[in-house]
């Protein structure tokens, strides 16, 4: 996160405000899901899960997506 410049601020933000993106149900060691929300003008994509038995979030990789892989809205992968 702090190489890519973002804070636990902005991952809040994402998270509290954002949209689930894509469910990864086969994810191991837990279920996973990505989540888009916009920080000001930027786009940020969380990937997160909920750790079993203790109910507590775990943040697996946070980014901006490329505008290339991803359509105009980052919600859909370009194919």
């Amino acid at each position: 996160m702090l190489e890519r410049n973002i804070s636990v601020d902005d991952v809040l933000v994402v998270l509290n405000s954002g949209t689930i993106v894509e469910d990864y149900p086969e994810d191991t060691p837990f279920p996973s899901r990505l989540t888009l929300g916009w920080v000001g003008q930027r786009p940020v994509h969380v990937v997160w899960a909920t750790a079993a038995g203790t109910g507590r979030i775990v943040i697996i990789t946070v980014y901006e997506p490329d505008p290339e892989e991803w359509d105009s809205t980052f919600r859909g992968r370009r194919t």
